[in-house]
C-alpha cells in the first residue's frame, strides 16, 4: 500500500510538473509548432514515458512496467489515428495552427479529467461484472473493424451533437475573435469558432475514449496502468499532433496496422478464458505492428528524382 501511494504520488508530481511547465512556461501564448519543436517534444514526451515505466518497475516489477509500456504504445497509436479528426475539424472552423494549439492546450486538461471518469467506471464494471469482458471485446473487434473500412472524408464536424447544443445555447460568431472563446457583438454573448471547436474537440475525445479505453482494458484492469499510459499519451498529444500534419500522408499503412491491433486486442479479451497471452508478447505484438507498418509505409514512398 505504501509503494502504490508513492507510486501516485510521484505520478501526480510529474504531470504537475509537466503542465506547468509545458502549458504554463513553454506555450503560455497561444502560438504555431514548427515541425522540428514537434518531433523535439513528441520524443521527450516518449522518454519521460519510458522513464515512468522505469520507476514502476522499481516498486512493482517488470510485468508492471511491460502494462503500462504497451497500455502506453495502443494508446498512442490510436490517438495518432484520430489526429485526421482534429484536421478536419480545425480546417472547418477556419483555425490558424496558433489557434489550433491553443484548443489543444485546453483539451488536453479537459481529457485528462474526463480518462480518469471513464477509467474508473470501465475498470469498476469489469471487476464487478467479469462477463463485460466480452462485451468490451466484441467492441474493440468492432472498432477495428470499422476503422480498417472507414472513409474519413465522411467527418462532418457541422453534424457533432456539440455543435448542435452550443447554438441552441447561444448564437455563433461568423469570424474568429483572436484567442477569445466568447465574444459580445451587438450587445449579445456569442461563442467564437475558437470555444467551438474546443467543444467538439473534446466530445470527440469522449468517442475516441469509448474505443481506446477497452481497448487498453484488454492489457490490464489495474487501474493505476491503465490511467497514466492515458495519461502520458494524452499529454504528448499536441506535440503529436503538430508532427503528423507536416507527415499527413507519410503513413498510408498505419490505420491498417491500428484496425490489426485493434482485432487482436478484441480476440484476447474473447479468448481471455481458453488461453493466457503475457503481458510480453502483447507488447511485442503491438510495437512490432507499429514498426512494420511504418517501415512498409516508408517503402512505399514514391523515390524523389
Amino acid at each position: 500500500m505504501v509503494a502504490e501511494t508513492s507510486l501516485w504520488l510521484i505520478f501526480g508530481t510529474v504531470i504537475a510538473a509537466a503542465l506547468a511547465v509545458d502549458l504554463g512556461i513553454l506555450h503560455r501564448q497561444a502560438r504555431a509548432v514548427s515541425f522540428r519543436e514537434a518531433a523535439f517534444w513528441s520524443a521527450a514526451w516518449f522518454a519521460l514515458a519510458m522513464a515512468f515505466a522505469g520507476v514502476i518497475a522499481l516498486a512493482s516489477g517488470r510485468e508492471r512496467a511491460s502494462q503500462f509500456a504497451a497500455g502506453y504504445l495502443l494508446e498512442g497509436s490510436l490517438s495518432a489515428d484520430n489526429m485526421f479528426v482534429f484536421v478536419v475539424i480545425f480546417h472547418y472552423f477556419g483555425l490558424p495552427p496558433a489557434h489550433q494549439s491553443r484548443v489543444l492546450h485546453w483539451g488536453i486538461l479537459g481529457a485528462i479529467v474526463m480518462r480518469f471518469l471513464f477509467i474508473f467506471a470501465g475498470v469498476t464494471l469489469v471487476n464487478a461484472c467479469h462477463w463485460m469482458i466480452y462485451v468490451f471485446g466484441a467492441a474493440v473487434i468492432y472498432t477495428g473493424a470499422k476503422m480498417a473500412f472507414a472513409d474519413e472524408a465522411q467527418v462532418r464536424p457541422q453534424d457533432n451533437v456539440a455543435l448542435k447544443l452550443l447554438r441552441q445555447v447561444m448564437p455563433l460568431a461568423a469570424q474568429s475573435q483572436g484567442q477569445r472563446f466568447l465574444v459580445r457583438l451587438g450587445g449579445v454573448l456569442h461563442a467564437t469558432p475558437l470555444l467551438a471547436a474546443l467543444l467538439v474537440v473534446e466530445f470527440s475525445d469522449i468517442l475516441f475514449a469509448m474505443d481506446s479505453i477497452p481497448a487498453v482494458i484488454a492489457i490490464t484492469t489495474d487501474t493505476f496502468v491503465v490511467y497514466t499510459s492515458n495519461v502520458f499519451a494524452i499529454l504528448g498529444l499536441r506535440a503529436l499532433f503538430f508532427l503528423l500534419t507536416n507527415l499527413m500522408g507519410t503513413f498510408r499503412f498505419m490505420k491498417a496496422g491500428i484496425s490489426l491491433i485493434l482485432v487482436l486486442v478484441g480476440l484476447k479479451m474473447l479468448g481471455g478464458a481458453f488461453f493466457h497471452v503475457p503481458t510480453g508478447v502483447s507488447l511485442g505484438v503491438i510495437a512490432g505492428v507499429l514498426a512494420a507498418t511504418i517501415a512498409a509505409s516508408l517503402l512505399a514512398q514514391p523515390k524523389k528524382s
